[in-house]
């Protein structure tokens, strides 16, 4: 994997880091359910994708 590859995947999982701590914070301060289930999931959609990046390190 060439350097510029290595610096893609460090981007794209900051990127996702901070996507799921966003949708996180959000989901805290809603008060519909399924709007903050809607969230939840998205967050844990994040998570994933985070771990997939980093399983290509």
């Amino acid at each position: 994997m060439s350097e510029k590859d290595l610096l893609y995947i460090e981007d794209a999982l900051g990127h996702e880091q901070i996507l799921k701590k966003q949708c996180e914070e959000a989901a805290k301060n809603l008060s519909d359910p399924d709007l903050r289930s809607c969230v939840e999931q998205l967050s844990t959609r994040h998570q994933e994708i985070f771990d997939q990046f980093y399983q290509l390190v």
